[in-house]
C-alpha cells in the first residue's frame, strides 16, 4: 500500500459511502461545488513524485550523513547534552506525549499538565522566584517578553531599556528588532563600571555572560532598583545549581533556556524557553501558566490558570502573541531534572565546571591569556591574531570552538565534555592537562540555598521508576493515539511514525545552530527543499523557516509589511484591518508589530462584511497598512468574495496577510499567493504533520511575494540586515525532517487527495449532525470547508445545557472535545481531518447524537440539569465505584453510554475542574502529596471559557 493510503483514513469504499450520503458522484464534483472557481488552480502541484517509506528514510539518512556532528564547544546558549534513553523513547518519541493537544480541556490533560507543573516548579526553585510559566519559545524571545513585561509593570514614562553587552548576540539582535516596532529604545551597555546615566524602565543582565564571565550582579540589581528600574537576569539554568540565583540577587524576572536539560541541539530548536517572576508580576506573565485547582470532589487537579489572559480573549489588548509554547521540550527538561534530582544536576554542573577549569589551567600554564578569572563552563582565551588558526585546528580534530574575533576564542564545556576532550582541546593550543586544578567560586557568588525539594525530584531515579512514572502520566491523558481529536482550526491529523523517526538521529539532533556551514550541508539542503516546496504549495516566491511558532510567523509577516511600507516612505501606513472572526493572535501580533487594529464586521452569512470593509478603508484612507485574513474563514467557509477583499485592500495601498491556519483546505486546490495574498504564515504543526506535542513545538514559516522578500527575518548573528524573530536562523530546525518526509511521502497527488478528503469528512459530519445541532455557516452550495461550527445556543437557551457541558460529556464517550466557544460563543467547531476513517467518524457522530438525546432528557424534565450526566461529566472510575450513588441515571450509563465505549474505555483521572477556584487561589507549583487527601467537595463553577 502506498503512503497516501496510509495517511488518508477513508478508503475508496468508505469515500464512496460518504459521497453517496452527500449526493455527489465523486470527490471532484464535491470540491467543484465547495471551492469557488475564482481561487482554484488548474495545474497540478509542481513537486517531486511520491516516494515510498523506505526511499524517504534512505533519502533522509543521506541528508543526515551530509551533516557533520562534532564535539560542540561553541556555547552561546546551546550545549550538547545527554537525553536519557528512557526519556527519549518514552516521552520525546512517544505518541502518547507528542500527539496530544494543548491542555485547554484539563480533565483529559492531567498527565501533561502535571509534567508542565513540574517544569514550573523546577524553574521556580532554580531561579529562586515564586512564579514561572509553562515555557516560551526560546531564550531570545523570552528576553523580549521580559522587556515587554518590565515596560508594562513599570509606571515610569521612560521608553528605554538597557541590555548588558554580555547578553547573547542573538538576544541583542532579536530585542533590537522587536523593540523598534513598539517604540522601545534599546541601549546596549558595557556594565563593568555600573549602569549608564539616565532613566530606563528596565535592565537585562546575562549570567554567566556571553563571554563566559561570572560576575556578582547584586550591586547592579540594587542600583537599578534604587533608580526605579526593573531587572531581568537571563540565567543559565544549570549554573544555578552552583551560583546564586536571580531571585536571591534581587532580580524581578529570570529568563533563559532549558535546552541543556536533556534536549538535543537540533540545529537550534525546538527548545523550551523559561520565564519566572517575583510576587506581584504573576498576572502579567506571557503565555501559559499551569495552576492547581479542585475538581467536583475537592481533589486537587491541574488546569491552565488565568485563561482570560490568553490572546484569544484579549486580542488587541493582549500583552503577548504567544500561542504555541514548547510543552513537549519543557516536559523533557522537567523529567530530566526529576531523573537526576538536585544532587545529580549539581554533579553534572560541577563536572562541567571542573573541565572548564582544567582547560583554563592548561592554557595558562602554556602561556596563553585566559581573559576571565571567574567562569562556569566557558573559557575565553586571547590569542593575538591567531584565533582563526586555532579554531581551524580544533575543527580538523573534530571539535567546534567559537571564533569570537581575530583575537579571541570561546571554549564551552557541557555534559558531553570528557577528560579526553579536554586533552584534545589543550593539544590544539600546544598545552597539556595540569596535575592540580583549582575550581569553585568566591563565597559571595556561591549558592548556599537548596532546591528541588518536592518528592517528584527524588522518587524516580531508577529507570524502572521513571518508565512507570511516564506511563502513569500519559495514561491520564487523551491524545491522538487513543481517539480522534476533532478540534476546529487545529488540524489534529496523523503524525506518522516514519515521519517522526529521523529527528533523533545524531545527524539531525547533534548539530549546533552556529556550526560552520561545511558541517551542515544536509540541513541546508533539506531546508532549501522545504522552502521551495512550500513556496510552490502556497503560490508565493520566498519562504523563511525561522519563525518557531505560528504566532512568530504572524509577527514576521507583519514586520515585513511594515518594513516594506517604510522602504517606500509610507511608514504612516500603520492600520491593520482584522475581521471580527479572526484568531486572537492576529490582533495581538498586529499590536506587537506596532500597528493599530481596526475590526471589520461579519455579515449575516458569516463572511467579511464588504460594506463595512469599504467604510473602514475610506475612514482610514492613506493609513491602511494591511488586512489579516484567514482563508477559508474562521467560520469554516470558502468565502466567494475573497478576491474582492484583496482587490479593495490593494487599491487602498495595503498588503494582504492570509493566515495559514486553515491551509489544510487549500493544498493542491488553491494558492493564497495566487488569489491575492502578499504574505502568509503556515502552521507546520497543523497542515504539515509536525505534532502538537501537548502545546508545542510549532513551526510557523512565513511565505511572501517577491516584493516582501528583502524584509524576511534575518540571521541572528549577522551584523546587518533584517532583525530575526527567533534565536536560531532556522528556528526549530530539528523537527523540519517531519514535514520534509510528509511532503516527500505524499507527493503532489497525495497532498491534493488529502485536502479533498478533509473537505469530504467535514461535510459528512456536518450533514449527519445538522438536524441535531444546526451548522452555523455554510457556503452557497450548503457546504463547509474542512471544518464546521455546530450551534448550541438555542439548545442552551431552552435547556441550560452549554457547549462546555457537551465538551465534558464527550470525555465519557472517549473523545476530546471540538473547539469550544471559538470563534462564536456557545458553539463547537469540528475538524475531522483527512486521517480519520469512516468508523471513527461514525463513532463521533453516534456520540454527538446520543448527547443530543441527553439534552432532550434535560429539556423534557426527566433530569434536572445539575443532576444530569451532562453537568456531572466527566465521570471517574472512583466516582462510579463509590458506595453511594444518588444520581437519577445508573452508574453503567454514566461511563458506558454507548456500546462502542466498552471496547476501549478511557477513564478520566478527575471530575470537572473548578476554574474560578484555581484563579482566585493561584498555586502554580507541585502540591505536596498530602494535598490529595479528599475533603468536602466545593461547588463547581458553571462556566469556563476554553479556546483553541
Amino acid at each position: 500500500m502506498n503512503f497516501p493510503a496510509r495517511h488518508i483514513g477513508p478508503d475508496a469504499r468508505e469515500t464512496a459511502h460518504m459521497l453517496r450520503r452527500l449526493g455527489y458522484r465523486d470527490l471532484d464534483q464535491l470540491i467543484d461545488a465547495a471551492v469557488p472557481d475564482q481561487i482554484r488552480i488548474t495545474e497540478p502541484l509542481d513537486l517531486p513524485a511520491a516516494r515510498d517509506e523506505d526511499r524517504v528514510l534512505s533519502d533522509l539518512r543521506t541528508l543526515a550523513d551530509r551533516n557533520r556532528p562534532r564535539v560542540q564547544m561553541i556555547g552561546l546558549g546551546y550545549y550538547d547534552t545527554v537525553t536519557p534513553a528512557v526519556l527519549r523513547r518514552n516521552m520525546l518519541e512517544s505518541p502518547a506525549w507528542y500527539t496530544a493537544y494543548t491542555p485547554y480541556q484539563p480533565e483529559i490533560s492531567q498527565g501533561r499538565l502535571e509534567a508542565l507543573l513540574t517544569f514550573q516548579t523546577m524553574i521556580q526553585d532554580l531561579t529562586a522566584l515564586p512564579i514561572a510559566g509553562a515555557s516560551l519559545l526560546d531564550e531570545a524571545s523570552a528576553v523580549m517578553e521580559a522587556v515587554l513585561l518590565m515596560r508594562r509593570a513599570n509606571k515610569t514614562k521612560s521608553s528605554r531599556v538597557i541590555l548588558d553587552a554580555e547578553c547573547l548576540p542573538q538576544t541583542i539582535a532579536l530585542v533590537r528588532g522587536r523593540a523598534r516596532a513598539v517604540g522601545i529604545d534599546v541601549e546596549v551597555a558595557e556594565l563593568s563600571d555600573g549602569l549608564p546615566d539616565g532613566d530606563a524602565f528596565g535592565v537585562v543582565l546575562q549570567a554567566p555572560g556571553a563571554s563566559g564571565v561570572v560576575r556578582d550582579l547584586a550591586e547592579l540589581i540594587a542600583d537599578a532598583a534604587a533608580r526605579g528600574m526593573l531587572t531581568t537576569v537571563a540565567a543559565d539554568l544549570l549554573s544555578l545549581t552552583l551560583l546564586r540565583a536571580p531571585g536571591e540577587l534581587g532580580a524581578d524576572i529570570a529568563v533563559g533556556s532549558a535546552q541543556r536539560f536533556g534536549v538535543p541541539l537540533f540545529f537550534g530548536g525546538p527548545h523550551a524557553g523559561y520565564l519566572s517572576v517575583r510576587a506581584g508580576l504573576e498576572r502579567m506573565l506571557p503565555g501559559r501558566l499551569v495552576g492547581v485547582s479542585l475538581d467536583a470532589e475537592a481533589k486537587p487537579a491541574y488546569r491552565l490558570a488565568l485563561q482570560t489572559r490568553e490572546q484569544h480573549i484579549r486580542r488587541d489588548k493582549a500583552t503577548s502573541n504567544i500561542c504555541t509554547a514548547q510543552a513537549l521540550l519543557a516536559n523533557v527538561a522537567a523529567m530530566y531534572a526529576a531523573y537526576h534530582g538536585p544532587d545529580g544536576l549539581r554533579a553534572i554542573a560541577t563536572r562541567i565546571h571542573r573541565h572548564a577549569c582544567a582547560i583554563a589551567a592548561g592554557l595558562r600554564a602554556a602561556g596563553h591569556d585566559v581573559v576571565h578569572e571567574r567562569f562556569f563552563d566557558t573559557v575565553l582565551v586571547r590569542s593575538r591574531g591567531a584565533a582563526q588558526r586555532f579554531v581551524a585546528a580544533a575543527e580538523a580534530d573534530g571539535i567546534n570552538l567559537r571564533l569570537v574575533d581575530s583575537d579571541h576564542i570561546g571554549i564551552a564545556c557541557d555534559e558531553r565534555t570528557t577528560d579526553d576532550v579536554v586533552a584534545r582541546v589543550l593539544a590544539v593550543f600546544d598545552a597539556s592537562v595540569q596535575p592540580a586544578v583549582t575550581t569553585g567560586f568566591p563565597a559571595e557568588l556561591v549558592r548556599t540555598s537548596t532546591y528541588l525539594h518536592h518528592p517528584v525530584f527524588h522518587e524516580h531515579r531508577s529507570e524502572t521508576a521513571m518508565l512507570r512514572f511516564l506511563r502513569e502520566l500519559s495514561d491520564k491523558d487523551l491524545a491522538l493515539d487513543r481517539s480522534m481529536i476533532p478540534l476546529g482550526s487545529c488540524t489534529m491529523k496523523l503524525n506518522s511514525a516514519v515521519e517522526m523517526e529521523p529527528i533523533s538521529w545524531p545527524g539531525f539532533a547533534g548539530i549546533h545552530p552556529y556550526a560552520p556551514a561545511g558541517q551542515t550541508k544536509g540541513y541546508l539542503a533539506l531546508i532549501a527543499d522545504l522552502e521551495g516546496w512550500l513556496a510552490e504549495i502556497t503560490g508565493y516566491d520566498r519562504v523563511s523557516l525561522q519563525p518557531n511558532a505560528g504566532s512568530q510567523g504572524e509577527l514576521a509577516g507583519l514586520l515585513a509589511i511594515k518594513a516594506y511600507h517604510s522602504s517606500r516612505g509610507e511608514s504612516h501606513r500603520d492600520v491593520c484591518l482584522i475581521p471580527q472572526s479572526a484568531h486572537g493572535t492576529n490582533a495581538a501580533s498586529a499590536v506587537l508589530a506596532g500597528m493599530r487594529v481596526v475590526v471589520v464586521g461579519t455579515a449575516a452569512n458569516g463572511n467579511i462584511d464588504i460594506a463595512d470593509l469599504r467604510a473602514k478603508l475610506a475612514a482610514h484612507d492613506g493609513s491602511v497598512g494591511a488586512i489579516m485574513l484567514t482563508y477559508p474563514s474562521t467560520h469554516g467557509v470558502y468565502e466567494n468574495d475573497i478576491t474582492t477583499v484583496c482587490d479593495l485592500v490593494h487599491a487602498a495601498g495595503g498588503q494582504v496577510y492570509v493566515d495559514g491556519a486553515n491551509l489544510n483546505a487549500l493544498v493542491g486546490l488553491a494558492k493564497p499567493g495566487r488569489f491575492g495574498g502578499d504574505v502568509s504564515h503556515l502552521n507546520l504543526h497543523k497542515t504539515f504533520c509536525i505534532p502538537h506535542g501537548g502545546g508545542g513545538p510549532g513551526v510557523g514559516p512565513v511565505a511572501v511575494r517577491a516584493h516582501l522578500a528583502p524584509f524576511l527575518p534575518g540571521d541572528p548573528l549577522a551584523e546587518d540586515g533584517p532583525a530575526p524573530v527567533s534565536a536560531a536562523n532556522y528556528g526549530s530546525a530539528g523537527i523540519l525532517p517531519i514535514t520534509w518526509a510528509y511532503l516527500a511521502l505524499m507527493g503532489p497527488d497525495g497532498l491534493t487527495a488529502a485536502t479533498k478528503s478533509a473537505v469530504l469528512a467535514a461535510n459528512y459530519l456536518a450533514d449527519a449532525l445538522t438536524e441535531h445541532y444546526p451548522v452555523l455557516y455554510t457556503g452557497p452550495a450548503g457546504l463547509v470547508a474542512h471544518e464546521c461550527i455546530l450551534d448550541l445556543r438555542a439548545l442552551t437557551k431552552a435547556t441550560g445545557v452549554t457547549a462546555e457541558d457537551v465538551a465534558k460529556r464527550l470525555i465519557d464517550y472517549g473523545f476530546h472535545a471540538p473547539t469550544l466557544s471559538f470563534p462564536v460563543n456557545g458553539t463547537l467547531m469540528v475538524e475531522p481531518t483527512e486521517s480519520e476513517n469512516l468508523a471513527e467518524l461514525d463513532r463521533f457522530i453516534e456520540a454527538m447524537i446520543a448527547i443530543r438525546h441527553e439534552i432532550d432528557q434535560v429539556g423534557s424534565g426527566v433530569w434536572r440539569l445539575e443532576q444530569s450526566p451532562l453537568r456531572q461529566a466527566p465521570h471517574t472510575a472512583e466516582q462510579v465505584t463509590a458506595p453511594d450513588w444518588d444520581l437519577p441515571y445508573d452508574r453503567q450509563y454514566a461511563v458506558y453510554p454507548v456500546d462502542a465505549v466498552r471496547r476501549n474505555k478511557y477513564w478520566p483521572p478527575v471530575r470537572r475542574i473548578d476554574g474560578v477556584h484555581g484563579d482566585r487561589n493561584l498555586v502554580c507549583s507541585c502540591p505536596a502529596p498530602e494535598a490529595f487527601e479528599i475533603t468536602d467537595a466545593p461547588a463547581v463553577s458553571d462556566r469556563e471559557e476554553v479556546f483553541a
